[in-house]
């Protein structure tokens, strides 16, 4: 029962980001988020794939898996609703 609750988690706790890609689509802005953050957490999403992906624990792969391609899309999201200053 514990294990399959984990599971659950693994995979949902990634899916809190669709609202904030819903937002951004929505105000076609994401003025408000930083990029620094942004690119930030992918960063270390990305860092901690390979251990993931040769870990024995299934739940860890499965939420690294899951959160890192959810929070690419916010990668791409905040990238392109991002406005450039014109001069």
């Amino acid at each position: 029962m514990i294990e399959k609750m984990a599971l659950f988690a693994a995979v949902t706790l990634p899916l809190w980001n669709i609202p904030l890609i819903i937002r951004m689509i929505k105000r076609r802005s994401s003025e408000d988020i930083s990029l620094y953050w942004t690119f930030g957490v992918w960063g270390c999403l990305a860092a901690m794939t390979p251990r993931a992906l040769v870990s024995s624990d299934p739940i860890f792969r499965i939420y690294n898996i899951v959160n890192l391609a959810v929070f690419t899309i916010v990668v791409a999201a905040v990238w392109k609703y991002r406005k450039r200053e014109t001069k």
